[in-house]
C-alpha cells in the first residue's frame, strides 16, 4: 500500500507540474506583444507580360529591364525587412503584415516562401484588384497569432474629371479575424497616387477616405466597441483633408465622438516620415486605429507605433539625396535598393 501511495502521489506531482508549464506557456503567449506592420513594396512584380494590365516595364524587354536576377534580390529584400521588423519590442516576425504595390498572388507566394520568411507560415489574404497597373494590396499574417473569419475587397468608384470615364484603382481589403480570441477588423488601402498633382488628384483620395469612413462607421454601429485598425500607403500627410476630415483619424487631443486615433500623426514632423520628396519628407503610410484600443481596460490595447527607418533602408552617398529611402529603381535607373517607402508598424499588448 506504502509504495501505492508513494507511485500516486508523483503521479499527481508530475502532472500539476505540467500543468504549471503549460500554463506558464500559455501565459508568456498572452502576454507577448502582438507586432502589426505594414510596407509599401514599391513595385513587387514578376517578370512575367500578363493580358490587360500595363505590367510590360516590369519585364525583361521593358523599359526597367526587370529579369529573374533582379527579382530575387527584391524578394530577399522584402522578407528580410519583414523578417525583423518590430524585433527590438517582440520576437521577429510581425504577426500581421499589411502590403502593396504586389501584382499578384504569386509574388506573395514566392515572398513568404522565401527563407527569410518561410519559418513564420504566414497564410495571404490576396484578392485581385482593377488597377491598370496591376497593383494590389494584401494581408500577411501568421495563424498561431490570427485567425481569419471573413475578406472583403471593397471596390472604389473614382471618374475622370475631364471625360467621366471610371479611373480602375486598388480595391480597399477588409479582413475580419481573432487576435488571441479578441475580434479585429483591419482595412488594408493604397490610396490614390498624387499623380498630376496633388490638387488635382485630391478628390480621388477624398473619396478614397470617405469609402474607408464607411467601413469604419458601418462596424461601429454593429458594435461601437469594435477593434478597427486602417492601414495603408494614403498618399496623404496625416493633415490632409482625406486623413483629417474625411477620414477623422486625428491625434489624441482631438479625438471626438467615433474619431479614429492617428499615432504616426504625432510622430510625423520635419526630417520624419516615410517617403521624402524633393527634401520634404512625408508620412503618407499610417497605421491607425479605433479608439477602443485606447481604452479597453482589458484584452489588447495600443501601446506605440514606429516608423522603420534602419540606416540600411536609406541612400548613404553624399549629396541631397543622402538619407533618403533607398529604393529599387529612380525613375528607368536601377539602384538596387529597397523601396521607396520605410515600412511602419505598431505593437498591441
Amino acid at each position: 500500500m506504502l509504495t501505492g501511495r508513494i507511485v500516486f502521489v508523483l503521479i499527481v506531482s508530475a502532472t500539476l507540474l505540467s500543468s504549471c508549464i503549460s500554463s506558464g506557456k500559455k501565459s508568456d503567449q498572452a502576454s507577448e506583444p502582438v507586432v502589426i506592420g505594414f510596407y509599401n513594396l514599391e513595385n513587387l512584380f514578376d517578370t512575367i507580360d500578363a493580358p490587360d494590365v500595363r505590367d510590360e516595364e516590369f519585364t525583361p524587354e521593358g523599359k526597367k529591364a526587370w529579369n529573374t536576377k533582379r527579382y530575387e534580390d527584391k524578394l530577399e529584400k522584402m522578407s528580410s525587412i519583414i523578417s525583423v521588423l518590430g524585433d527590438t519590442v517582440s520576437k521577429p516576425g510581425p504577426a500581421i503584415m499589411g502590403l502593396c504595390e504586389v501584382e499578384n498572388r504569386m509574388v506573395l507566394e514566392d515572398l513568404i516562401n522565401h527563407p527569410n520568411l518561410k519559418k513564420y507560415n504566414y497564410q495571404i489574404v490576396h484578392q485581385d484588384s482593377p488597377d491598370k497597373r496591376g497593383i494590389d494590396v494584401a494581408l500577411l499574417y501568421r495563424p498561431n497569432y490570427f485567425k481569419v473569419d471573413n475578406v472583403d475587397a471593397l471596390p472604389l468608384y473614382i471618374y475622370d474629371q475631364e471625360d467621366g470615364d471610371r479611373i480602375y484603382t486598388r480595391d480597399q481589403l477588409l479582413v475580419t479575424g481573432q487576435i488571441k480570441d479578441e475580434k479585429f477588423h483591419i482595412i488594408v488601402n493604397h490610396w490614390p497616387s498624387r499623380y498630376g498633382g496633388e490638387e488635382r488628384s485630391r478628390p480621388s483620395r477624398k473619396a478614397a477616405a470617405q469609402l474607408t469612413r464607411s467601413i469604419v462607421d458601418s462596424l461601429l454601429t454593429i458594435n461601437k466597441d469594435a477593434n478597427i485598425i486602417v492601414m495603408g500607403d494614403l498618399n496623404d500627410d496625416p493633415h490632409n483633408v482625406s486623413v483629417k476630415d474625411e477620414l477623422r483619424a486625428v491625434v489624441k487631443s482631438e479625438l471626438g465622438n467615433t474619431d479614429l486615433y492617428n499615432p504616426l500623426a504625432e510622430k510625423h514632423k520635419p526630417g520624419v516620415g516615410t517617403l521624402c520628396y524633393r527634401g520634404n519628407w512625408n508620412m503618407f503610410d499610417q497605421v491607425i486605429v479605433s479608439q477602443n484600443l485606447l481604452n479597453t481596460t482589458k484584452g489588447l490595447r495600443f501601446k506605440d507605433a514606429y516608423v522603420y527607418d534602419a540606416e540600411l533602408l536609406r541612400q548613404q552617398q553624399e549629396g541631397k539625396y543622402n538619407g533618403y529611402p533607398y529604393r529599387t529603381y529612380v525613375g528607368n535607373r536601377y539602384f538596387g535598393g529597397y523601396s521607396d517607402h520605410f515600412p511602419v508598424f505598431i505593437v498591441l499588448e
